[in-house]
């Protein structure tokens, strides 16, 4: 019996990793340690866990607990993972993988100390149906790369009366910008890593009410960011991550190969069977010399799904590997998203990688 701790049992931890980690055969949710004692005996009440601990220390030093579930702001994910490791315990961490790139190397190197642990970072999730079958044309259809070009919005008009969300707290989120650990992640799984960065960044709304502190709050993550650079494939990149285009698509993605392009964008008007947390996209196509567009609908053996918990408790068996996601790719979206930083504030193009870990 594999017994799973939770630290930090919020919105995601609640409706898919906790009852997702239950139904893994020989798993047990044993016991919880979330801000306050009292909504940590809400969540063990809710299901049925045996013991709630005063502090996530008390949880990480029981010799009872064989695997850690983070569900926590980026700001603990590094102290908590490098205190469970040494603990001798599996490690599942929400994303994003930790406040910035030293932090995200710390873990994985001392993961690494750790052979027999298993750690996962909990994936990107909106294109997971989609990501074998773009892959599939990227590899057969595409040619080179000429341009990858995302635009991920939430397609809202300001809202000055909005309280502070916690991705606009950099005490919480770091270096991490809005959604765009995950769409780069995403297109990693597609096109590999980005060899430079060039970025400009705005930040529209300079403060927001902070509900824990009741008070003003200055911003410091930008609310809009424009992002140019070339792929260590070959061909460039153009990023767009916003949170204040009003009537914006939401997720806008082209990638143009020399051989065809591929769109990708939010529809309802699909059928294609959902990944938890997954958006319904679209693609179409158009290969060079046609002048059609081609709707690409996934085939049902290479639709993906949402396997984290799956993947998680099956590493620990020893029947598997871990794919979505790993500490090494969770490292190199840390890296883009310091580089993004470093080239806002320095005005100058960063290369990638840092360093070969």
């Amino acid at each position: 019996m594999i017994k799973v701790g939770f630290i930090g049992a919020g919105a995601n931890t609640k409706s898919a990793h906790l009852p997702k980690l239950i139904e893994q055969n020989d798993v047990k949710a044993i016991g919880v340690a979330n801000r306050t004692l009292d909504s940590s005996k809400k969540v063990a009440n809710e299901f049925n866990m045996e013991k709630v601990y005063d502090s996530w220390v008390d949880l990480l030093e029981d010799d009872q607990i064989d695997a850690v579930c983070i569900g926590t702001w980026p700001n603990m994910h590094a102290p908590l993972t490098l205190m469970a490791l040494e603990a001798e315990k599996h490690v599942l961490c929400e994303a994003r993988m930790a406040m910035n790139y030293s932090q995200a190397v710390s873990m994985l190197e001392c993961s690494q100390t750790y052979p027999d642990l298993v750690v996962q970072i909990v994936p990107a999730p909106h294109t997971l149906p989609y990501d074998n079958t773009i892959k599939k044309w990227v590899q057969e259809k595409m040619g080179d790369l000429i341009l990858l070009d995302v635009k991920a919005t939430t397609g809202d008009f300001i809202d000055i009366k909005k309280p502070l969300h916690w991705r606009e707290n950099r005490d919480l989120s770091g270096n991490n910008v809005m959604h765009m650990g995950i769409f780069y992640e995403a297109a990693m799984r597609w096109l590999g890593t980005a060899s430079s960065v060039s970025a400009h960044s705005n930040i529209v709304v300079k403060k927001r009410f902070d509900d824990n502190t009741k008070t003003q709050k200055e911003i410091t993550i930008p609310d809009h960011l424009e992002a140019i650079g070339s792929m260590a494939i070959g061909g460039s990149f153009h990023m767009t991550h916003s949170t204040v285009l009003g009537a914006a698509p939401k997720i806008d993605i082209w990638i143009y190969g020399t051989q065809g392009t591929m769109h990708i964008y939010e529809s309802s008007d699909v059928d294609t069977p959902q990944a938890y947390n997954s958006v319904k996209l679209k693609i179409a196509i158009q290969a060079s010399g046609s002048n059609k567009w081609e709707v690409l609908l996934p085939k049902p053996a290479d639709v993906g799904g949402w396997r984290v918990e799956e993947e998680f408790i099956s590493a620990i068996k020893g029947n598997e590997q871990i794919t979505h996601t790993s500490f090494t790719d969770g490292v190199k979206y840390m890296e883009f998203a310091d580089a993004l930083k470093m080239s806002w504030e320095s005005k100058s193009t960063i290369h990638l990688p840092f360093t070969n870990v």
